[in-house]
């Protein structure tokens, strides 16, 4: 299974992490951890976990989102363009936008 690393953040004691795979479904699931002293605000044990899944028939619509073909390799358009920096305005269109998602998050 191809994972695409969109964020891989080192800062002190704080790590954020956040990838993209599609599942066996053809669905796209974003997953992302977030480690270290930052993260008390929503975690006692300094981890943090998330991911959003959204259906195979959802990501044309995330695509053109996104400004690309609804045919598009969306994990070749991801590594590409969303990587580091811009992860976090993926992030935010995905939130933002109407796209039906499953969210499932964990925190210590």
């Amino acid at each position: 299974m191809r994972t695409v690393s969109l964020r891989a953040e080192h800062d002190g004691q704080d790590h954020r992490y956040l990838s993209a795979t599609l599942n066996t479904e053809g669905a796209l699931v974003i997953e992302g951890q977030d480690l270290g002293p930052k993260t008390a605000s929503v975690s006692s044990d300094g981890e943090y976990e998330w991911s959003h899944t959204i259906l195979r028939e959802h990501i044309p619509q995330l695509l053109i989102l996104l400004g690309e073909p609804a045919d598009a390799d969306i994990l070749s358009i991801l590594e590409r363009y969303w990587t580091g920096p811009k992860s976090y305005e993926l992030e935010s269109r995905i939130r933002d936008s109407d796209i039906p998602s499953a969210l499932w998050v964990w925190s210590g």
